[in-house]
């Protein structure tokens, strides 16, 4: 769950995923991140109302449980998916009640633990780079990926704000100090300040643009003056 946890928490910063959008159940809930609460695991009927609080037919919900046997993980997927809600599984053992549990599994054969007795090393380190490559994949689709560049980064400190203009620089092919520009005017936002450097007027008109074209840059930009 925390290896899950780890992965929601870097997506409002890097894909610009609203924070309101993530929701974590967790077995024992937040204190669990930080003390042992093995326990909790246990607790099927806390992970039903965890899902029925807040899972519904518009979500997606990613259970993840190496063992796929966790109660808990299995009582929340049985709820969330009677209500219509999507059900990943992310298991590394075949055949598993998680996995009956869900609308579509992911099965990681990571085999048998080097140092047996825990599943933090081989599964937890494959869980880890499934859920990357998963979230990735979908954002990506979302289009908050462009050509290889993050351009839905959000630019809360000083080092995104190099990093943003980095992007649009790259992006738009105009020099630094024109990205830096734009980026300001942009409220650290890449793709209006791409689009603003590519031809449009003024930042109400890339903002338009933008929202007409449902976000997607590539679409976009095929909108400017003189583009095809």
């Amino acid at each position: 769950i925390r290896i899950a946890v780890q992965d929601g928490s870097e997506l409002p910063a890097t894909f610009g995923m609203a924070e309101e959008k993530i929701d974590y159940l967790i077995a024992g809930g937040r204190a669990a991140m930080f003390e042992t609460l093995a326990d909790a695991e246990d607790d099927g009927e806390a992970g039903r109302q965890a899902a029925a609080q807040s899972c519904t037919s518009a979500d997606a919900l990613i259970a993840v449980a190496a063992s796929g046997h966790t109660p808990y993980t299995i009582a929340a997927a049985r709820q969330a998916r009677s209500v219509g809600c999507c059900v990943i599984a992310v298991v590394n053992n075949a055949g598993s009640p998680l996995a009956a549990a869900a609308d579509h599994e992911v099965l990681i054969e990571s085999g048998p633990e080097v140092i047996s007795g825990s599943t933090r090393m081989g599964a937890g380190t494959a869980q880890k780079a499934t859920l990357n490559l998963l979230s990735t994949l979908v954002h990506t689709r979302l289009g908050a990926v462009h050509d290889g560049f993050m351009v839905n980064v959000q630019a809360g400190n000083q080092k995104l704000v190099a990093r943003a203009a980095r992007i649009v620089s790259a992006l738009s092919g105009q020099p630094m100090d024109r990205a830096e520009s734009a980026i300001r005017t942009t409220g650290g936002h890449v793709k209006p300040a791409v689009l603003l450097l590519s031809g449009a007027t003024d930042l109400a008109t890339a903002q338009s643009i933008l929202s007409a074209s449902g976000g997607n840059l590539r679409l976009a930009l095929s909108k400017l003056p003189g583009k095809v």
